[in-house]
């Protein structure tokens, strides 16, 4: 897969925040805290987005770019959500260079207009730690200034904390529903994490370095969480929307299985349930459920 290295110019807010996340973990990590929550709002206004990197972006994800002609696509919301996020997760005491992204919830509202800054506001809104783990959510919303809150999104991290936690063992593993219809199919090459990393910013190395991300306890470099949604999306566009993005209304979903590059994966569909995977029966790499135009999506699957 092509890595569009240019697009590295649009991330200097996200690299920012990188920065400051890596130079604040090499400090001791004070006490965790527990903050009144939901925590106050820190609000951004942004330039609009680049054509080419939406275009980008959206071809990455197997859709098709004229399908968001003057629209930037919801599922770029990590591209100027997660500072502001970071922003809101300061503070806890929580080592947060260690963050997976767990899952999360879109709801769309509305288009948010290419050609108009973007009005962003985030706030910590939950915080769950049970001894082995901590998950950290953040509210995102996204507008603009004539349309606020076009765009809600909430954030889910998980942060591994090392003790006993709750009892109750391992977990099995999720599965693709036998029977699910399969929507997309196809072939993610190594590079796949890197090119995604340089469309959004989000450039932990666990996604493009593999030394690093052995060293992580990855047999290989993992797809983001938010590029194996993206791609679940499109395929939901295509398959369930005929081409139509705004008629998805809303998508709620888990990041079960870290998905380890290369790899072969597909989409698949069971009534309003959406799964990434190798095929029906086999584990899950993003599990949820969507919504489409005229229906509410179903309260949240964390």
């Amino acid at each position: 897969m092509k890595i569009a290295w240019r697009h590295l110019a649009s991330q200097t807010q996200t690299l920012g925040t990188l920065g400051r996340v890596a130079l604040g973990a090499l400090r001791p990590h004070g006490p965790v805290t527990r903050p009144a929550l939901p925590g106050p709002w820190r609000r951004a206004t942004l330039a609009p987005r680049d054509p080419a990197l939406v275009r980008a972006f959206v071809t990455w994800a197997g859709g098709d770019p004229g399908a968001y002609r003057g629209v930037v696509p919801a599922t770029l919301v990590p591209q100027w959500g997660f500072p502001l996020a970071a922003e809101a997760m300061r503070g806890l005491g929580y080592p947060l260079l260690g963050v997976l992204n767990a899952g999360c919830r879109l709801e769309r509202r509305g288009s948010l207009d290419l050609r108009r800054p973007l009005e962003v506001a985030a706030r910590l809104v939950s915080v769950d730690d049970n001894g082995a783990r901590a998950v950290i959510t953040v509210e995102v919303l996204t507008g603009t200034a004539d349309a606020p809150d076009q765009v809600r999104a909430l954030f889910r991290a998980m942060v591994r904390l090392g003790g006993a936690g709750r009892a109750g063992g391992r977990r099995p593993p999720v599965l693709v529903p036998l029977g699910a219809r399969e929507l997309s199919y196809g072939r993610l090459d190594a590079n796949a994490g890197a090119a995604f990393a340089v469309l959004t910013g989000d450039l932990n190395p666990i996604h493009w370095l593999k030394p690093w991300a052995r060293a992580s306890g990855f047999g290989s470099v993992i797809l983001h969480g938010f590029g194996t949604l993206a791609r679940a999306h499109e395929a939901l566009v295509r398959g369930v929307a005929a081409g139509d993005p705004e008629a998805l209304s809303g998508l709620d979903v888990r990041f079960v299985a870290p998905l380890v590059l290369p790899a072969s994966v597909g989409t698949y569909q069971s009534v309003r349930e959406v799964s990434v995977g190798v095929a029906p029966g086999g584990p899950a790499y993003l599990t949820g459920r969507f919504a489409v135009r005229g229906e509410a999506l179903d309260p949240e699957v964390f």
